[in-house]
C-alpha cells in the first residue's frame, strides 16, 4: 500500500494541523480503504479560522472592485494548472469517476471569471431623488464573516462557488469541508493561500462540532450550506441566538416528468441520467428520481430506460470506461440498501437491487450500488417520500396533466424538477404550477453560473449568488441649506 499523506488546514494564512493533533482517516469508496488522513479539528480551530477571518476582513472590504477581482481571476487560473490533479483527488475521496470530476474542474475557470466580474454590481447602490432638496441612496456592503459548509457530492465546485460569491462582495470566509471528502480541498486551499491575503480564506477540516461552532460564532455574520434539511435545522437552532442570516440548498425528490408528446430519444436518456446514476452515482440533490410518466408511452420508456440502465459500466472511478463510481461511505451505503430493502415490500422491483461484491467482484471493499427502479402506483411510498441519495429511482405512471402536476407536488421538498414535452401550452403550465426552485424543459442539469439556483419547501431558499453576499443600506441626505425650488440637477452638482 502506497503511504498515507498527510493534509493540513488553512488559518490565517498558515498551512497548520489541529491544535489537538489529532486526525481523520479518509477512505477511498472504491477500495473502502484508508488512503489519506485529514485535520480532526475542533471548536478551537473554528474559533481561530473566525479570529483570523475577522482580522482580514477590513483589508480585504476596502478593496476596489476591480483589485478584489484581479485576485479572482487568479484564483480561476489555478484550474488552468492543477485541474487534473484535484480532480484525481476528488475522485479518489468520493468516488465520482474521473471524467465527471474533470468534466465539472474544467467549467470552474469560467465560474471563478464570472465572479471576478461580479465584484462591481456586488458594491453597487442606487440614487433615489427625494425632492429638491433630499436625495435617497443606498451603498451595498459585505456582511463579514461569511460560514460555508460543502457537502461531499462536488465538494471544490459547491466550495468554488460559495468562496467565489461571498469573497467578490468583499467578504472574508471560514470553511467546513465535508468530512467524508475533504482531501481535494484542502489541497485547493493550499494553492488558494499563495494567491489571497493571509486570513481571507481559511479552511478547516472535521465534524460536525467544527461546523456547529462556526455558526454559533458571534463574529460569523452569514452562512451558506448545501446539505440536508435535518443539518440546515440544526444551523438554525444554532445560529438562533445571533440571528445570523443563512442560505440553504437541501434535499430534494425531484420529478422528471415524460408527457406522451415528448422526444423518448432525449427524454430516456435525460431523465435515466438524472434519476439512477448521473453525477455520483445518484449523490445529488437535483436528481430527478421521482419519474412520472404518461401512460400512453409507459411501456416504451420503460424499455428503453432498462436497456440504457444495462449499459451503465458500474466500477473503478479512475477507469475512463467506468460510468457509475461507487456511494461515498458506508453509512450511506448502508442507508441505500436498507432503501432498497424497503421498496421491495412497498412496489415492485423493475431492475437493479444488487449491491456490494455482487456488483464489482474485484473490488469487494468498494460500496457499490447497481442503478435500481422500482415501480410505485403513487408517492406513499417510503422510496417515494424520502431522499435516498444513491443510484435509486421510482416510476409512477399517470393519465392526465392534473394529475401529473399534483404527483410532482406532492412532496415536502420543491427543489428541482423535469418536463419532457413539444407542447409549448402544456410547458408553460407545468412550469406555471410545479413547486419547485428549479424547472429544466427537454433537459435536465444543465444551467450556467448566471442563472439562479434555489429551492423551496424543504429544499431551502436563498441562492449563493455574488449579490447575495453584500446588503444594502439605505441613505438619505438633506441639504435644507438649498435654495427653494433648486432643481434635482443642482442638488446632484452640489454633491459633485
Amino acid at each position: 500500500m502506497p503511504d498515507i499523506v498527510q493534509y493540513r488546514n488553512l488559518i490565517g494564512g498558515e498551512v497548520k494541523d489541529a491544535a489537538s493533533g489529532r486526525l481523520l482517516d479518509t477512505v477511498n469508496p472504491a477500495t473502502g480503504e484508508v488512503w489519506a488522513r485529514i485535520p480532526l479539528s475542533d471548536r478551537a480551530d473554528a474559533d481561530e479560522a473566525v479570529v483570523a477571518a475577522k482580522a482580514a476582513f477590513p483589508a480585504w472590504s476596502a478593496l476596489t472592485p476591480d483589485e478584489r477581482s484581479g485576485y479572482l481571476k487568479r484564483v480561476g487560473n489555478l484550474f488552468t494548472e492543477y485541474a487534473d490533479e484535484l480532480a484525481r483527488l476528488e475522485s479518489t475521496d468520493n468516488g465520482n469517476p474521473l471524467s465527471i470530476s474533470k468534466m465539472v474542474f474544467d467549467d470552474m475557470k469560467v465560474l471563478w471569471d464570472r465572479k471576478a466580474h461580479e465584484t462591481l454590481e456586488a458594491s453597487t447602490g442606487r440614487t433615489v431623488p427625494l425632492g429638491p432638496t433630499t436625495l435617497g441612496l443606498t451603498i451595498r456592503e459585505p456582511y463579514g464573516v461569511v460560514a460555508a459548509i460543502v457537502p461531499y457530492n462536488m465538494p471544490v465546485a459547491m466550495l468554488s462557488n460559495k468562496l467565489a460569491s461571498a469573497l467578490a462582495a468583499g467578504n472574508t470566509v471560514v470553511i467546513k469541508p465535508p468530512e467524508q471528502a475533504s482531501v481535494a480541498c484542502l489541497r485547493f486551499a493550499e494553492l488558494v493561500n499563495d494567491i489571497l491575503p493571509p486570513g481571507t480564506v481559511n479552511l478547516v477540516s472535521g465534524l460536525g462540532d467544527v461546523g456547529d461552532a462556526m455558526v454559533r460564532n458571534i463574529d460569523v455574520s452569514k452562512v451558506t450550506m448545501t446539505g440536508s434539511s435535518p443539518t440546515a435545522r440544526l444551523i438554525q437552532a444554532a445560529g438562533a441566538d445571533t440571528l445570523t442570516p443563512a442560505v440553504f440548498e437541501l434535499g430534494g425528490k425531484s420529478p422528471n416528468i415524460v408527457l406522451d408528446d415528448a422526444d423518448l430519444d432525449s427524454a430516456v436518456m435525460g431523465l435515466t441520467y438524472a434519476s439512477i446514476y448521473g453525477f455520483n452515482a445518484g449523490q445529488a440533490c437535483v436528481a430527478g428520481s421521482r419519474i412520472l410518466v404518461q401512460r400512453g408511452v409507459f411501456d416504451e420508456v420503460l424499455e428503453r430506460i432498462e436497456g440504457i440502465a444495462k449499459s451503465i459500466v458500474v466500477g473503478d472511478p479512475s477507469d475512463p470506461t467506468t460510468s457509475m463510481g461507487p456511494l461515498i461511505s458506508q453509512e450511506q451505503y448502508e442507508k441505500v440498501v436498507a432503501f432498497i430493502e424497503d421498496g421491495k415490500t412497498e412496489t415492485e422491483l423493475l431492475f437493479g437491487g444488487r449491491h456490494g461484491p455482487e456488483v464489482v467482484p474485484h473490488r469487494p471493499g468498494g460500496y457499490w450500488v447497481e442503478p435500481t427502479l422500482f415501480l410505485a402506483k403513487d408517492n406513499s411510498p417510503r422510496i417515494c417520500r424520502d431522499e435516498i441519495f444513491g443510484p435509486v429511482g421510482a416510476i409512477i405512471p399517470f393519465d392526465t396533466d392534473d394529475e401529473a402536476i399534483a404527483l410532482a407536488n406532492d412532496s415536502r421538498f420543491g427543489l428541482a424538477s423535469g418536463v419532457w414535452s413539444r407542447d409549448l401550452t402544456r410547458i408553460h403550465r407545468y412550469i406555471r404550477e410545479i413547486e419547485s426552485g428549479n424547472v429544466w424543459v427537454n433537459t435536465y442539469l444543465q444551467t450556467r453560473h448566471e442563472l439562479p439556483f434555489a429551492g423551496i419547501k424543504e429544499s431551502g431558499y436563498g441562492h449563493d449568488e455574488t449579490i447575495e453576499f453584500s446588503r444594502e443600506k439605505g441613505v438619505v441626505i438633506a441639504m435644507p441649506w438649498a435654495a427653494s425650488g433648486s432643481s434635482s440637477a443642482t442638488i446632484f452638482s452640489q454633491l459633485d
